[in-house]
């Protein structure tokens, strides 16, 4: 046999393995949100080379990990990790030089920073960066095979294989998810105009009406006033709900902005103090997230200036690693959960079925004349 006849047995394997791999990355892709694609990438990456631990790190624009899914930790090992990746040392080192690393030993390489308090022993690494062309969409970290030997050539060929599917995969994704956001805010569109051009232009007429009544039939003033004032509650309640449906992303905004944008947006009364303390930095999730804890937050505050008789209130965003909240609290007249229904309607309903959309829960608590406390919880 010659040096360039290659067996048929061996291209048969090398054909088999790549069309696993190509079938399974196709799988992750069906997954759903970004990050569920994000997770069955890793996960296929850990059974493709058997190693202990897996991880697919994105980049932000800034360098650090918009989103690091780890498989081979139990949550409950996660959330005892002081913090999370934030893209140095050795991570950053394929983000930085986006070359392949194969380590026996990580501790020995000089860009090495060690591991945060809590984080589990790893010793061996491989680090392959998942990119087409120029363009780098995440990296993929091994650490340790089972059977605690170094990674070979061949785990290293079949990541690199895994990863140029990756790349495909995540890409057509991230154009998905791109083009259901597009559809949506089209859709916004189309409710804001037909809301403007038909249903205020509606209601103003009727208000004219009602002012003509008032002139021509002086003894029914006081009740068309009452009327003519509920009437431009609700006009003013639809053009607030159409500017919601105008908000275009939070792409760019900090959660402090996107948050003084929503406070911005209500109609404050002088005796209302609103105080809000969150981060002036990017959100840490998509903007789509933002948006929900943006309309969770406006529900919450227009209760507050409607029912609440409130002199203050405030707005109070926190995270760690595994989890989100937000805690909108008043010092208003409060009222009884099990027996006011006001505040069980279709706004508290509605707020808490933003939040299981992403995962999370909305918790209300007060009592009569001890304000009211609102708490939506997130996970990261």
């Amino acid at each position: 046999m010659t040096s360039n006849e290659t067996p048929q047995k061996e291209v048969t394997i090398v054909l088999s393995t790549l069309k696993d791999i190509a079938e399974a990355v196709i799988h992750a892709a069906e997954a759903g949100s970004l990050k569920q694609v994000f997770q069955q990438i890793a996960y296929v990456a850990q059974q493709l080379v058997h190693s202990r631990y897996a991880a697919l790190g994105i980049p932000s624009e800034h360098g650090t990990m918009m989103y690091f899914e780890v498989v081979g930790l139990e949550p409950e090992a996660v959330k005892r990790i002081s913090h999370p990746p934030i893209g140095r040392g050795l991570l950053g080192l394929i983000i930085e030089e986006r070359e392949i690393l194969r380590l026996e030993h990580m501790s020995e390489h000089p860009r090495s920073v060690g591991f945060p308090e809590n984080h589990p022993y790893m010793d061996r690494l491989l680090g392959v960066p998942v990119q087409t062309g120029q363009q780098l969409f995440g990296m993929l970290y091994l650490t340790d095979r089972l059977d605690d030997q170094p990674f070979t050539q061949e785990d290293q060929w079949l990541v690199e294989s895994l990863a140029g599917y990756a790349a495909l995969a995540i890409t057509g994704t991230q154009l998905s998810e791109q083009r259901g956001r597009l559809m949506l805010l089209e859709e916004r569109e189309r409710v804001g105009m037909e809301l403007h051009d038909g249903i205020i232009q509606s209601l103003y007429a009727i208000g004219m009406q009602l002012q003509l009544l008032k002139l021509t039939q002086p003894a029914v003033g006081d009740e068309v006033s009452k009327a003519t004032h509920s009437l431009d509650a609700v006009i003013e309640d639809i053009r607030h709900y159409i500017l919601n449906l105008k908000v275009a992303t939070y792409e760019q905004q900090t959660l402090r902005s996107a948050l003084q944008d929503v406070v911005a947006r209500l109609h404050v009364p002088d005796s209302l103090r609103i105080q809000i303390s969150a981060p002036d930095r990017q959100p840490p999730f998509s903007p789509p997230v933002v948006e929900a804890v943006c309309q969770i937050a406006y529900e919450a505050i227009s209760n507050i200036i409607r029912h609440a008789d409130a002199t203050e209130a405030q707005i109070e965003t926190s995270e760690d690693i595994a989890q989100f909240q937000m805690v909108i609290r008043d010092n208003g007249r409060g009222f009884s959960l099990s027996s006011d229904s006001e505040h069980e309607g279709l706004g508290l309903r509605n707020m808490m079925q933003r939040a299981r959309i992403y995962g999370g829960e909305v918790v209300l608590d007060s009592t009569p004349g001890g304000g009211a406390r609102l708490t939506l919880r997130l996970p990261l």
